[in-house]
């Protein structure tokens, strides 16, 4: 099966939730994302993919992933992503507002 938005979406919210509750899988997700999530998938991810994770920090109030920078023209891909009504940087980003 290919990695969608979708399964990558189901998969993050399936980490993101062991990962508060069970700290073995939390260690194991930081010491190394790639295998872990594999491992919790059941599949390959594509190759040249990587994953960052940043852990919560109380001292800020939130976190912003920006995409790549765009070049002045679009490619194919990205043409067909707008086209389609999605962005191609689908990334689910959580924040934090500290009071």
């Amino acid at each position: 099966m290919a990695w969608t938005q979708n399964k990558m979406d189901e998969v993050y919210l399936l980490a993101r939730n062991l990962a508060v509750t069970d700290k073995k899988f939390r260690t194991e997700l930081l010491s190394n994302p790639v295998l872990t999530i594999e491992k919790l998938s059941g599949e390959s991810l594509p190759e040249n993919f990587s994953i960052r994770l940043i852990e919560s920090d109380p001292a800020y109030s939130a976190t912003f992933v920006l995409p790549p920078v765009l070049s002045s023209e679009l490619s194919d891909d990205e043409l067909d992503n707008v086209a389609g009504g999605t962005s191609g940087q689908g990334t689910t980003c959580g924040t934090q507002v500290v009071k």
